[in-house]
């Protein structure tokens, strides 16, 4: 019989999920699935090209069974998990945590969240390095709200708090797992009823780093999207070498994240990200002082 989760680990993307997900397994009482992020419970019509595909080939739509397929190997692990970002994306994934609320109501849900200048440009730059984002980042965070959106965490938080409970729902920082993961994951195994005192065998690790440099797709992505198509993939390597790299220049252009006007991105982004941390520390009734970007220039 396949064993279900019962634990969540729900975002925020850019925010460390993929480190805290790869510390858990290491737990002999957690089973995290592979791949990291299923996105069972997320609309599928809601997740955008290529992400859309790639789900969609692991087959999880197919029903419960495939998904539950996932933790076949879980044995006797008293906590069984997942990691999907895509389930804190409210607007744009809608009924997420209702979704999860029907399939159990007790399972408990874990939040780490980052400061939200770096998270919003962090989310920025994957939007970049999955070529579905062509503007600078300045333009792009003045016109598309989905980026801020991610970072405003007491709305993507309220929701699971209404459905399972404060008890049920953890929420910890980037920052504070990356100062003192021991102790952090100490908290969070008491908390998950495993044995508080097992630590990980590597505990400086960081997953899914984004790289200093990336290209980023130049103009309308007509040539981009030509250089991905099935025609291009077959002739392709009959093409010279130097013909392939000049059309790759072509397509995308290489650029340096820290040549990018990251103190106008703070502009834009500070006023309305610390009216909601204000709301966010109401909420959870702490403060997020480790979040120093966020506060530059405040007194």
């Amino acid at each position: 019989m396949s064993r279900r989760p019962n634990l969540f680990i729900v975002g925020a993307m850019k925010s460390g999920s993929s480190t805290l997900h790869a510390y858990l397994g290491e737990h002999p009482d957690i089973f995290m699935s592979e791949p990291k992020e299923p996105c069972y419970f997320v609309d599928r019509q809601q997740i955008e090209s290529p992400a859309r595909e790639v789900v969609e080939g692991w087959g999880f739509w197919r029903g419960e069974e495939h998904y539950l397929a996932l933790f076949d190997g879980a044995g006797d692990a008293r906590i069984v998990g997942e990691s999907s970002t895509n389930y804190s994306k409210a607007p744009k994934m809608s009924g997420v945590p209702e979704r999860i609320v029907r399939f159990d109501d007790e399972a408990k849900i874990v939040y780490i969240m980052r400061d939200p200048v770096e998270r919003t440009i962090s989310h920025y730059w994957h939007a970049v390095g999955q070529r579905k984002e062509r503007r600078d980042l300045v333009t792009a965070l003045e016109q598309e709200p989905h980026y801020r959106e991610v970072s405003r965490y007491a709305f993507q938080l309220r929701p699971y708090l209404r459905l399972f409970g404060a008890d049920r729902v953890r929420t910890l920082t980037f920052e504070e797992l990356i100062a003192d993961p021991l102790e952090v994951l100490r908290r969070l195994f008491e908390w998950l009823e495993v044995d508080p005192g097992f630590e990980p065998p590597t505990t400086d690790r960081r997953e899914n780093v984004t790289p200093a440099e990336l290209e980023r797709v130049r103009g309308d992505g007509k040539l981009d999207e030509l250089r991905e198509s099935p025609a291009w993939n077959r002739l392709g390597p009959l093409v010279p070498g130097a013909v392939r790299r000049w059309g790759r220049r072509l397509a995308a252009e290489r650029v340096d994240r820290s040549a990018e006007d990251l103190e106008r991105a703070g502009e834009i982004l500070r006023p309305a990200q610390l009216d909601e941390t204000e709301e966010l520390s109401e909420l959870l009734g702490r403060a997020f002082p480790e979040w120093a970007t966020l506060y530059v220039g405040e007194t």
